[in-house]
This record gives structure tokens, sequence and C-alpha cells, in this order.
């Protein structure tokens, strides 16, 4: 159980660095392109260059030691691709990221940048450990390993760069929050990320989906994160995909009172099906943005009778132009009138740029659950009579 759970946090841990490592990009040129599980862990390419990652996420108190097998798988890995032409050690920056700490005088340390880096004396601490080395386990990566020429071997290791005690995920996705704090400010910015790194998760599985995947181009991860952004500005909220793509059912609903005020006008099924799933999407949006904070106080309220008020301008003229007399087939073809202006002309939006229509039509819908609008000149009087048994048998269970 360990394991998988250590494998599954190694594997989030890749993907989060490696948007990290693409949002530290920016402001660069944007020819640049990202990679996960590809070759190494995570690559970027750029015209000046490329640099692989290779991320190892430990329990805290573990060491990279000269005989750690983080090491030499990792040096397996950039010595196959130098053998078979795929790394170009003097244009390539090889980095090992590790959470474990890195023992004075190691392999690991002479590797390190700053002023102790020997990349010669990492090269004898090398040599050294696989010459003592019995172990089964590493004898494919030391192989490898001994399998470069001299010349290989140096530049190899002139490229590596150990970056130890690294941050852990938990520090990646602050590092991650700040980024996003500084575009939309403390308040959204989980919100912010949080859809920001399920899109690039989703992105990074669909292109290790396909054999010969191909990077994601920086320009695509700088588009997402600005459209992101725009959806946190003052005047805009977030329509979130999973929730824009919802569908329900009538039978889903069973005879809640927005449904019964469609029955009462003789509103087709596909229609009240339409109806259903704004009202399901409303709902479920509105919600969202309340959990997160995002709305400002009695934003809804307002917004809702704003609604209401558009609404009883209509309502009222619909009730003068009937006058009393008015015979039910006229009632419920004026009722429709005013309820086809709800579903295709009226659009009044919660900010200016938040404008998808399910949030106008389903919080009409949200307010026709409610009574406090509806379509029928007598909606009141019939819904009464319609819900007021059911009402009281609730009341009673």
């Amino acid at each position: 159980m360990f394991d998988a759970s250590a494998s599954a946090i190694g594997y989030l841990y890749q993907l989060r660095y490696a948007l990290l490592a693409g949002l530290n990009e920016f402001g660069a040129d944007a020819s640049w392109s990202v990679s996960v599980e590809v070759v190494d862990d995570v690559e970027i390419v750029a015209a000046s260059g490329s640099r692989r990652w290779q991320l190892k996420h430990r329990a805290s108190g573990t060491r990279l030691t000269d005989g750690s097998t983080d090491l030499w798988k990792t040096l397996r890995i950039w010595s196959e691709a130098i053998r078979d032409g795929s790394l170009d050690p003097a244009r390539t920056r090889l980095l090992l990221l590790t959470t474990s700490d890195v023992p004075v005088e190691s392999v690991a340390h002479y590797l390190q940048s700053g002023p102790g880096r020997d990349v010669k004396r990492a090269r004898e601490l090398l040599e050294a450990a696989a010459a003592r080395s019995a172990s089964d386990a590493k004898r494919k990566s030391i192989e490898a390993y001994r399998g470069l020429k001299d010349g290989q071997r140096e530049a190899m290791l002139a490229a590596i760069t150990v970056l130890g005690d690294g941050p852990t995920i938990e520090d990646v996705y602050r590092d991650l929050l700040q980024v996003c704090h500084f575009a939309v400010g403390k308040q959204a910015a989980e919100s912010l990320l949080n859809r920001l790194e399920g899109w690039f998760i989703q992105r990074c599985i669909e292109t290790m989906r396909v054999e010969a995947a191909l990077p994601i181009p920086g320009s695509e991860i700088d588009e997402k994160f600005s459209e992101l952004r725009d959806q946190f500005r003052p005047y805009n909220l977030p329509i979130d995909e999973d929730i824009a793509e919802m569908t329900a059912t009538r039978e889903e609903y069973g005879e809640r009172a927005f449904i019964r005020q469609l029955d009462l006008i003789g509103i087709g099924n596909r229609r009240i099906e339409l109806a259903v799933r704004d009202y399901l999407r409303a709902s479920t949006q509105r919600s969202r943005w309340s959990r997160e904070n995002l709305l400002l106080p009695g934003e809804i309220g307002t917004y809702e009778r704003r609604l209401r008020e558009e609404w009883e301008t209509h309502f009222a003229v619909m009730q003068d132009e009937l006058g009393e007399e008015a015979a039910e087939e006229t009632k419920i073809a004026a009722a429709r009138r005013i309820y086809g202006w709800v579903e295709t002309e009226f659009r009044r939006n919660i900010r200016p740029e938040c404008h998808d229509p399910f949030i106008c039509k389903g919080s009409f819908h949200i307010l026709a659950d409610d009574q406090r609008v509806g379509w029928h000149p007598d909606f009141e009087v019939r819904l009464l009579a319609i819900l007021e048994p059911v009402g009281g048998v609730n009341a009673g269970a």
C-alpha cells in the first residue's frame, strides 16, 4: 500500500513540477515546450537548449549516497540516451532534483552548483562506488555508465546538476499558488490553481496516451493561463467545463416546482429537459462560486432581484393585456411568450463578462422553483393546489 502511495505521489510530483517549470518560463522566448514522462520525468526544450529533470520525491530523512539507487538509475537513463544519440550533453542541462539530503563529500555533493562543485572528484567517487558495488539492482546502471567513452562521461557529469533537499510536493504547490496569487490576488489564487492544474494534468494524460507524444507548447500553457486568469477578474467569474457539460433528465428531478410550472403552460418534454439541464448547471456553478468565496457579499441576491424585476415588468404587461376574463387557452399562449423570452431573448449577466446563457436561464428556473417567478398568470394559485398535498405529506413524515 505504501509503495503504491509513494509511486502515485511521485507521478503527481512530476506533473506539478512540470507545470511550475513551465510557468517559470513566462516572459522568455515563447517557442519553448514541456514534456512529462516522454524521455525524462520532465523536459523543457527552448531555442537556447533544453533542460531535463529526473525527479525523486522521497520520505524525510532519505539520503542520496554514492550507492543510492536514485543516483544510479538517473545515470543509466542519461548514459543510454547519450549512447543512442537522443541526448547531447553539450546542449542540455541535466538536473537531478531530489527531496533527499545530500551527504557532504558525496558524488551528489560535488555535482551541486556553487563553489564546492568538483566534477573530477565526483567522477572519482562514482568509479569507486561502481567498483565496490555487488548489487544486482545497480548492475545494468553501472554497465550503462561504464559503456560511455571517457569524453562522454566527462560531458555528462559536467552537464549534471544535483538539487538536493529539494521542494516537496506541498512546497511546489505553494510556489504555484504564489504565481496565481500575483495573477489574481490571494482570495482567488487557489481556485485559479485548481483549474489550471486540473487542465494541465488532463493535457499531460492526453499526450502520454499517444505513442509518439508531442510536447505541450509553451504558447498553449500561456494561453490557458491567460484565459483562466481573465475569468477571475472583477468583471468576470469562471465557468467550469465539467459543470458546463452537465446533463440531467426530468425524472431525476421528480415533481419540482419549476417543472410543474412548465407543465402548467404545456411546454414539451425536450424543452423541459433543457430547462432541467440549465437549472442543474446554474445551481451547481453558483454553489461552487459560493464555496470558493468568489462572490461578493449579497451578489447572488442582487442578481436574482434584477432578474425578478425584469420578469415583473413582463408579467404585469401580460396581466394587463389579458384582463380578468381571458380564456385558459389565451392565458397559456401569453405565458409561453414570456417563457420563450427567457429561453431565447433575455440575457442578464451576473457580471459583465460572465455571459454563459445557462447562468441566466438556470437562475430563472431556480426562482421558479422557489415560486418567486412564474409563467402562467395564475401560477401561485395553481401551484398551491398541486404542491400543497405533497408538502403536507412531507411535513408529517
